[in-house]
């Protein structure tokens, strides 16, 4: 039997750790502006589907090891930034000068694998599997629940990001403008990434 409160605040949970800044966020916010809305579509599953699989695996014991090596969220932490600052190397110039870039939108499983150094994500699944794991329920229902909240989650929370970057890819036509919003976007994802590392 499924305890609606529970219910309520496992999809309150997932909907406000999602949708919230975050390096996913920013990363669909950006692939939504260089690429549009339906080109980062792979992105976003990606990004759901590696995070339930990280659920699973949290919830199975894989978080545990965090404690074991607390270190390894630290070389996580390191790594996920590096990539957020490339990131925000490579969007300068690439929107307003989109016609002369060769880059292309994040696929399904790059997107998925990225979760592995993603700390907020590990953040986010060691949460829910600590608060809303069932204690008297079996594990196989309770991440079985879990985990189909934030596959119906997850998507809904970061679309509007990447639907966000698209209307101002479609809005915008101003080089200047664009230029503006393309060091604008790299500033976020900088003081994103030195958030992760100072994090404790």
């Amino acid at each position: 039997m499924i305890d609606p409160n529970l219910l309520f605040a496992l999809i309150s949970f997932y909907f406000v750790m999602y949708v919230t800044p975050g390096p996913n966020n920013a990363m669909v916010l950006a692939s939504g502006l260089k690429f549009g809305f339906v080109k980062t579509i792979p992105h976003m599953s990606g990004i759901t589907i590696g995070h339930v699989l990280q659920l699973i695996l949290v919830c199975l014991g894989l978080g545990k090891i965090f404690q074991i090596f607390p270190q390894l969220q630290n070389i996580l932490k390191i790594l996920c930034s590096l990539y957020l600052l490339y990131l925000g190397y490579k969007i300068v110039g690439s929107f307003s000068k989109i016609k002369e870039d060769n880059s292309r939108p994040l696929k399904f499983h790059e997107a998925a694998l990225f979760q592995i150094v993603n700390p907020k994500a590990w953040t986010i699944s060691s949460m829910a599997a600590s608060s809303f794991l069932p204690k008297d329920d079996s594990l196989f229902f309770s991440i079985l629940l879990i985990s189909i909240v934030a596959l119906i989650i997850c998507p809904l929370s970061i679309s509007p990001w990447a639907a966000f970057g698209s209307s101002i890819r479609n809005l915008v036509k101003n080089n200047k403008l664009k230029a503006l919003i393309e060091y604008f976007l790299a500033f976020l994802l900088l003081i994103t990434a030195i958030l992760i590392v100072i994090q404790k």
